[in-house]
């Protein structure tokens, strides 16, 4: 059964040391790096990050980061949303089902808005990146057609 369970002491080590194939070490950022991001937007008042460990029964086997942006009530265009900012399953875990089913919880967790209401789930990812494109568009993502830093924006409506 995959759960998603917050980072503490006693998984830090082992989030930490999780890795995807070399092949796809372009597709997301080292999990060291998103922690510390979620640190400085913390700190910062930035946003409200979300690190998980994705645990199938009692073992780690991924890596989750959300956070909750909220409108800025200077932007007409802009909405509160729920971003995927990191999804990784270590390379050891991979093809078992284990993304599918930790992106099916990761949504039914948001849609009970956990930091507060919001229109819609956001995320990102490398265009050549195949496999999450279609994950994630069999989930309701549709994309944007914007791009951020070269990588595309899909977005599922709440």
């Amino acid at each position: 059964m995959i759960t998603l369970r917050p980072i503490t002491k006693d998984n830090f080590d082992v989030v930490i040391d999780l890795d995807v194939h070399p092949r796809q070490h372009h597709f997301v950022a080292p999990n060291t790096y998103s922690l510390a991001e979620a640190y400085l937007h913390i700190v910062n008042h930035y946003t409200i990050p979300m690190p998980f460990a994705i645990n199938a029964d009692e073992t780690v086997v991924g890596f989750l980061m959300l956070s909750y942006d909220e409108k800025d009530p200077d932007d007409p265009k802009d909405e509160t949303v729920y971003w995927i900012w990191r999804f990784m399953i270590d390379k050891a875990h991979q093809g078992r089902g284990y993304g599918k089913a930790a992106m099916e919880k990761t949504l039914a967790y948001i849609r009970t808005f956990p930091k507060g209401p919001a229109t819609a789930i956001v995320l990102s990812y490398e265009p050549e990146n195949t496999v999450v494109q279609k994950l994630y568009a069999r989930l309701g993502f549709i994309e944007t057609g914007e791009v951020d830093e070269g990588e595309l924006i899909a977005k599922l409506v709440l």
